[in-house]
């Protein structure tokens, strides 16, 4: 049995993204599962000024230390302006304060959605191309373009297509572990 933990880009209490990775989780059997709500984790703004003033948060050490614990990730990055929310941004700088290399080779399963025809790809892009330098392996990545069209609280991804395609990611993920 593996320990996944799974949590999405964003802090916004009305979250497309953690919509996703919650729908994402229920998917997976025989596996240890801790899903976190980002709202629960307010960080200030990331500066060195406030590092060395302050040091780290007991919630930012307790995340870094859940991140080491387990065995594969599930990160679902909301987009903000063509680009990963600063939410993500500060997280990813906060915690690679902490321990660099915090992925430490982990086995990530990255995703995004929105509510257009993209599916918060270009965030789902560079997320990929930057997690890698703090030790993530993304194992499968997928996006699902509108939202709104796509998805139905208690039921999923609604289109038959894009919920194969997600479900052959996440199969490719738990391959992974």
């Amino acid at each position: 049995m593996a320990s996944i933990l799974a949590f999405a880009g964003s802090n916004s209490s009305k979250s497309i993204n953690y919509q996703l990775v919650k729908y994402t989780v229920s998917l997976i059997e025989g596996n240890e599962i801790q899903l976190l709500n980002m709202v629960n984790f307010p960080f200030p703004m990331f500066s060195e000024d406030y590092e060395k003033e302050n040091g780290y948060s007991n919630s930012l050490i307790e995340l870094k230390n859940d991140i080491v614990k387990a065995d594969g990730i599930i990160i679902s990055v909301n987009e903000h302006n063509s680009g990963p929310s600063a939410y993500f941004k500060n997280l990813t700088d906060w915690l690679s304060r902490v321990e660099r290399k915090f992925l430490d080779e982990k086995p990530v399963f990255l995703m995004s959605t929105s509510g257009g025809q993209r599916g918060g790809m270009t965030a789902l892009e560079i997320t990929k191309n930057v997690i890698p330098r703090f030790g993530a392996q993304v194992a499968a990545t997928f996006s699902l373009p509108y939202f709104q069209e796509n998805f139905t609280e208690g039921e999923g991804i609604t289109d038959k297509e894009l919920a194969k395609a997600h479900r052959a990611a996440l199969d490719q993920f738990l391959s992974k572990l």
